[in-house]
């Protein structure tokens, strides 16, 4: 089955105030993005610390769009419930961050939520090959985890063309993710290479035009370079 082939643009929040997580959820919404990304670090799987389950719920009544947790973090399965608990839709699990990929991915399910995989620069595709019936996202890190506003790493481009062949050969609809170092000098080589979901943080909130016109602007290249 055909991967999905639509454009979605989804915000990290981690440039975002945090002070005012609601209000930032709800800017972007209006802006036009897809879904909501978040961030989650524990200071362990990488070295900095960001959200919990209990800041991400506090937002959930600013904006009815997807949450996607990207779960930056060490032993995952504890926390799983917690994060769907928090409202989030779809949970991304490091492939490196867990023995048991398989089962991680088998509860995540279970729990009514979507279920992704995220996989390093460094780690390669078919570290998933045998997973993918129980997959409904692959994301390539295009940046090392764990800081933001990252320079985009070009090399991963066959990595991105990987994970489209085998989100293309699953009997199910699985969507091609990137992560880092996205923005309107980066979205091209990207989408060329096969990805069609587009996480961007710094170079949205940067927009010396705000985030509505970021967020056409990035949308408006990716459909154009399908």
């Amino acid at each position: 089955m055909a991967a999905i082939d639509d454009i979605s643009i989804i915000p990290s929040v981690l440039p975002a105030d945090f002070a005012n997580l609601g209000s930032a959820v709800r800017d972007l919404e209006l802006a036009g993005v897809d879904r909501i990304q978040w961030d989650v670090m524990d200071g362990v799987f990488v070295p900095n610390l960001t959200f919990g389950p209990d800041v991400i719920k506090a937002t959930r009544r600013y904006s009815d769009l997807p949450y996607e947790a990207h779960l930056m973090i060490e032993a995952p399965d504890q926390y799983l419930a917690d994060y769907v608990n928090a409202g989030c839709n779809q949970l991304i699990i490091h492939a490196e961050s867990t023995k048991h990929l398989h089962r991680t991915l088998g509860r995540v399910k279970s729990l009514g939520a979507k279920a992704a995989v995220a996989l390093n620069p460094s780690t390669p595709i078919e570290m998933i090959e045998n997973v993918i019936d129980l997959v409904d996202m692959i994301l390539i890190m295009t940046v090392n985890p764990g800081f933001g506003g990252q320079a985009y790493i070009s090399t991963m481009a066959n990595k991105i063309a990987g994970a489209r062949d085998l989100a293309q050969s699953a009997d199910h609809l699985v969507e091609v993710e990137v992560d880092g170092g996205i923005s309107p000098l980066t979205v091209v080589h990207a989408v060329k290479a096969g990805a069609r979901a587009l996480v961007a943080g710094s170079s949205l909130f940067r927009h010396p035009e705000g985030l509505k016109s970021a967020v056409s602007e990035l949308r408006s290249l990716a459909l154009e370079n399908i």
